[in-house]
């Protein structure tokens, strides 16, 4: 039987991604998401599947075959989660570019705002 979740590619190394990914699973109440650390061999599989560039430096959410990066997958991600958290939607009407901007911005931080782990986390779902 094919797997439909939503799947989320985020960095195994990162800890502000893999507290994300917890936060994320325990509001997940229904078990929606699946996580793939990007480091895999399954990420590396469906990057190539979905045509994603693959230095992407960035979560990925691949929903009802199609993928969202950037601000669009943290707010789609948002989207999918239960009251209160999916008003995270609301942040839309910001414009995409200054949206992605700040993400951008975090994301060439991360490692030194957040630290980093030497091997790969696999998060439990």
């Amino acid at each position: 039987m094919k797997d439909n979740r939503p799947i989320i590619v985020y960095d195994g190394v990162c800890n502000l991604c893999n507290s994300s990914c917890n936060f994320i699973l325990k509001r997940d109440k229904q078990k929606q998401f699946r996580l793939v650390a990007l480091q895999s061999d399954e990420a590396k599989e469906l990057i190539e599947n979905y045509a994603i560039t693959e230095n992407t430096d960035s979560v990925i959410l691949i929903h009802k075959n199609t993928y969202f990066i950037e601000s669009d997958a943290v707010i789609e991600i948002s989207r999918l989660l239960p009251f209160p958290w999916n008003w995270g939607v609301a942040f839309r009407i910001i414009p995409k570019n200054w949206r992605d901007s700040v993400y951008r911005q975090i994301a060439k931080h991360r490692y030194r705002w957040f630290g980093k782990q030497q091997t790969v986390c696999h998060i439990k779902e």
